[in-house]
């Protein structure tokens, strides 16, 4: 039996395939089109998602239910002595809370150990590469969990929405002001900071969302990130629930404008683009966890 192991959800971008390529396990966050539920990445493809979401067909989210998250865990026990559970961050989801909870009682306490970094989409999936480097690197299965919650704060990402009807039926705008908004051709570009997504800025057009981000993005490198920029370990990473075209083409506009350095993107999950829309972009920075001296 293998000491440690990785098991996240969905939220984090990581597709099964990926999952079996990085030895890690993706619980599958459940939604619903109108009554019927199905899985991300299991009942559902990406592209019948995005279909469906271009229609305008309801959809909203759920937390998978205690027996949904309890076997996979029992199915990861099997194979690990401990398992890091990583799931979408406590301020944009209940699903970490439950999962505490349920870490807490016998036969996973001690042996399921809840991560929450404060992380989702892009961020998330750099978080699980962070910890297979931790594992691999001689940390505990406790030491890792205490590296990756230290870090929490060591990230950003923007998101540019390119349209204002996700965020007006999840409340986060009012219909007169998604309205006004459509007329005048108004992008927002979010920001998601340790757990919450708020608004940043209000943008004429989606290039000029696009320009604001990367000015974001150089600011924050050059500021907030400067010392992990030093030393090369600001990742940047770019998030997409728009068409794997208008996606690549994004990502070269991120290589551009950041050149020579390694660029890693990830679909947005189903649950973000729920609330995003389709043809969101976004771009963010990771940072590498700082580790301890030992």
């Amino acid at each position: 039996m293998k000491p440690i192991g990785i098991v996240t959800d969905s939220h984090s971008g990581i597709s099964q395939k990926r999952a079996k390529e990085l030895g890690v396990k993706v619980l599958p966050m459940p939604f619903y089109f109108g009554e019927e539920c199905y899985y991300e990445d299991v009942s559902l493809s990406r592209e019948e998602f995005y279909r469906r979401l271009q229609a305008g067909e309801t959809v909203s989210t759920s937390q998978p239910s205690p027996a949904e998250v309890m076997a996979l865990w029992d199915e990861a026990l099997l194979e690990y002595e401990q398992i890091l559970y990583m799931p979408i961050s406590s301020g944009l989801s209940g699903s970490c809370a439950t999962a505490a909870l349920l870490a807490g009682e016998e036969p996973y306490d001690g042996r399921v150990l809840v991560v929450d970094n404060g992380r989702v989409s892009a961020l998330l999936h750099r978080a699980v590469l962070d910890g297979l480097e931790l594992i691999e690197e001689g940390y505990s299965a406790q030491e890792i969990k205490e590296i990756l919650e230290a870090s929490r704060a060591d990230m950003v990402i923007y998101i540019a929405v390119q349209t204002l009807e996700n965020l007006k039926k999840g409340g986060r705008i009012t219909p007169a002001t998604a309205a006004i908004g459509t007329i005048l051709n108004i992008k927002p570009v979010l920001k998601f900071d340790v757990g919450t997504l708020d608004s940043y800025a209000k943008c004429r057009g989606f290039q000029k969302a696009k320009k604001t981000m990367l000015e974001a993005i150089a600011k924050d490198l050059s500021t907030t990130f400067a010392s992990w920029e030093e030393k090369g370990e600001a990742y940047v990473v770019v998030a997409s629930s728009a068409s794997e075209e208008d996606t690549l083409a994004w990502v070269e506009e991120v290589k551009a404008a950041f050149p020579g350095r390694e660029v890693m993107w990830d679909p947005l999950s189903f649950g973000t683009s729920c609330h995003i829309g389709y043809g969101g972009l976004g771009i963010g920075i990771s940072c590498k966890p700082p580790r301890p001296l030992k």
